[in-house]
């Protein structure tokens, strides 16, 4: 049993820590997709900009989801 805990435990460090999805950088995309890459990054910042709004708000986790798509609408309603 003793060898099992401790290839479990090498195997949980030798993973990689999880990353979030990074911006899509339209100059690193074909051409023919560069429209989307640039609609795609715009969405990306909306997203981000109210995840940093909802960090500063202190919104309870259970919250998160329904202020996130409140912000959205409210910033698509502004454009």
């Amino acid at each position: 049993m003793r060898p099992v805990i401790f290839i479990a435990a090498i195997a949980l460090l030798a993973m990689a820590p999880a990353r979030a999805q990074p911006l899509v950088d339209p100059s690193k995309v074909a051409p023919e997709f560069r429209e989307a890459a640039e609609k795609r990054r715009a969405e990306q910042i909306r997203q981000r900009e109210c995840a940093l709004k909802a960090d500063l708000d202190k919104v309870l986790p259970r919250d998160r989801t329904d202020y996130l798509n409140h912000c959205l609408d409210a910033i698509a309603a502004k454009q």
